[in-house]
Parts: C-alpha cells; sequence; structure tokens
C-alpha cells in the first residue's frame, strides 16, 4: 500500500473491475471521452448514499457536458447491486475488493478519525481527460455538496 498522490497532468492508473452486475469494465473503454472516477468508503452509508445520489441527481448535466462518471468502492458486486437497486443509481459502480485501484489512485491509505490513525477509502474524486490523463485530482473531498462544487468547477452551467 502506498500513500502515494496523484497529480493533474498524471497518467490515470488503468484498470478493469467488476460492476454491480458482476461485467467487467475497464477506464479504456472510456478512452475518447472524458471520465469522473469517484472513490468512496461503503455503499450504503450516509455520506456515500448522499454522493451517489448527487451523482445520480446531476448525471444528465455531467453526460450532456460529456463527462461519464464511475463509482469505485471496496464492496462486493452483490452489495453494490444492492445500493445501486435501493437508490435508482443510473452509472456503473465498480468493485475493488483488493483495493489495488484504490491503492493505485492514492485513495487508500492512513486516515485520522478523533485522533485514531488507520487505514481506509480516501474519498477522492479524479477527472480523467480523453487521452487519459488526469485533469484533476482532488483528496478529502466532502460528501456532501461535491457534486455540485464539481460541476462549478467544469465550469458546467446549471
Amino acid at each position: 500500500m502506498t500513500d502515494q498522490r496523484l497529480a493533474e497532468g498524471d497518467e490515470a492508473p488503468g484498470f478493469t473491475l467488476p460492476d454491480s452486475t458482476g461485467k467487467n469494465v475497464s477506464l479504456s473503454d472510456f478512452r475518447g471521452q472524458a471520465v469522473v472516477v469517484y472513490f468512496y468508503p461503503a455503499a450504503g452509508t450516509p455520506g456515500c448514499t448522499k454522493q451517489a445520489c448527487d451523482f445520480r441527481d446531476n448525471l444528465a448535466e455531467l453526460n450532456d457536458a460529456g463527462y461519464q462518471v464511475l463509482g469505485i468502492s471496496p464492496d462486493k458486486p452483490e452489495k453494490l447491486a444492492k445500493f445501486v437497486e435501493a437508490e435508482g443509481l443510473t452509472f456503473p459502480l465498480l468493485s475493488d475488493v483488493d483495493k489495488e485501484v484504490l491503492s493505485a489512485w492514492g485513495a487508500f491509505g492512513e486516515k485520522k478519525n478523533y485522533g485514531r490513525v488507520y487505514q481506509g477509502v480516501i474519498r477522492s474524486t479524479f477527472i480523467v481527460d480523453a487521452e487519459g490523463k488526469l485533469a484533476k485530482a482532488a483528496y478529502n473531498v466532502r460528501a456532501t455538496g461535491h457534486v455540485a462544487k464539481l460541476i462549478r468547477d467544469l465550469g458546467i452551467a446549471s
């Protein structure tokens, strides 16, 4: 495990992960398109549900502006399927049970909570451009209000 952080201009680490239906999805499937890749700790928790629903509610606006959305967590596909169904999510959620992709993107590492230090998922959002480079890398994002801020930062009019 590394605590290495990615930065704007870096090549986005490639991945192939199963989605909530068990179908493999690769970052390379989206070559030529801009992609929002976001990492979250756990499906069905309050913060992660709020964030996923914000992406769902703003998906048409993001898609219209040319952005696809992929969510990644260490949850198993079965848990993701329940989350997708419960919240009516309309974008792929990917399962990284081994946390290899989370680690490669710097989204898994040391966290502090109430003075306790532990290893966990660092809520992070990345914008991957059509050439596969990072146009934006944001770590420790807030679950609430993050999608609205992202839309503003991307200059997408609402």
